[in-house]
């Protein structure tokens, strides 16, 4: 039986983050890797080799790969190129859901879909909140209920921005809506290990009484159906789209825009996060932003891929993508300012 666990949380909360300061812990090589995110680009600085089209060796000695369509198909093929030696032995799983997941349904495939249960063992659900902006998100965004209630583990990450009153009003609202979670803090140096995070199995006993609710109505909802569950599962106003910029970007013009994005539609933008092809640098500067917030840019060692075209991939609610396409089309047409990050 190999151990599963899941690590969610909503938009921009740190899943990645904490994912990465994990798999470089020595206990977790001979893992494999599922990341269902699209456009992440959090692990490329780990990568080492392609092991075949879909799945990637890290330099920790995990297997990473990018879960497309179905979660089943996925961890079943694993499991089978696994026990024909096509790939490196793993003894533990661990999936990075999207920000905007509902956990009900990877729970429930998870505990009973028969291809699952005589192979994979659920071990627990760790939830990523932001000390700086997760009690809004939880005002607002089901998902980020439903991730937190149904967690065996809660991770309160950038604790280190937010204020020492907002933090511990926070930490009050989760173990109240969740009061059998184990409640870590983290920051962007220092966090919970593996052996704290994934030392348990997961149990809907001492969970919230909607927790038994939902995993009801996703047994309900797939036996119905007669189909696997959509972990993708999102409001229809929450929208996902990817501005492809060919031309290298001067950098503060590309800041000028997106503070002047920020102050005027951050309640919208849910999440942003972009690889940069910057005048005059040779290597891809990340960007990354949570409504309001717009993070110190980091630069990385090498690109990913021969492609050198900036991305930036927003997640927004109630914001069109024609309106922010445009705004960046007349900001990158004016004339170029000379500072860079």
């Amino acid at each position: 039986m190999i151990p599963v666990s899941v690590i969610t949380g909503f938009l921009g909360s740190g899943k990645t983050t904490l994912l990465r300061r994990l798999l470089a812990d020595p206990t977790m090589a001979e893992t494999a890797v599922l990341v269902n995110e699209f456009g992440e680009v959090g692990l490329d600085h780990l990568l080492l080799r392609k092991v075949d089209e879909d799945i990637i060796l890290l330099n920790s000695g995990c297997l990473c790969c990018t879960v497309r369509d179905d979660l089943i198909e996925t961890l079943d093929d694993l499991r089978l190129k696994r026990a024909e030696g096509a790939i490196p032995m793993f003894n533990r799983a661990v999936i990075e859901t999207t920000g905007l997941a509902d956990p009900a349904p990877i729970v429930q495939t998870l505990m009973m879909d028969p291809a699952l249960v005589s192979h994979y063992r659920l071990l627990g659900l760790v939830a990523t909140v932001d000390a700086t902006h997760g009690g809004g998100q939880l005002d607002r965004h089901q998902e980020a209920l439903k991730q937190v209630a149904m967690a065996d583990r809660l991770v309160l990450t950038k604790i280190d921005l937010a204020g020492r009153e907002a933090a511990a009003s926070l930490q009050e609202r989760l173990a109240a809506l969740n009061p059998g979670a184990t409640l870590f803090t983290a920051s962007l140096e220092s966090g919970p290990g593996p052996n704290e995070l994934f030392d348990s199995g997961f149990a809907v006993v001492g969970k919230p009484e909607n927790v038994q609710q939902w995993l009801r109505e996703e047994s309900f909802r797939t036996d119905a159906h007669h189909s696997h569950p959509d972990v993708n599962r999102h409001d229809s106003r929450v929208a996902s789209f990817c501005l492809t910029i060919d031309v290298p970007i001067e950098w503060g013009r590309l800041v000028e825009w997106l503070k002047l994005l920020l102050a005027s539609r951050g309640d919208q933008i849910l999440r942003l996060k972009g690889i940069l092809n910057l005048a005059g640098r040779s290597r891809p500067v990340i960007i990354q932003g949570v409504q309001h917030v717009f993070y110190p840019p980091v630069e990385y060692a090498a690109w990913p891929d021969a492609d050198r075209s900036s991305k930036i991939v927003f997640i927004t609610s109630d914001l069109p993508r024609a309106g922010v396409e445009e705004s960046l089309r007349q900001f990158l047409s004016q004339r170029d300012p000379k500072d860079a990050p």
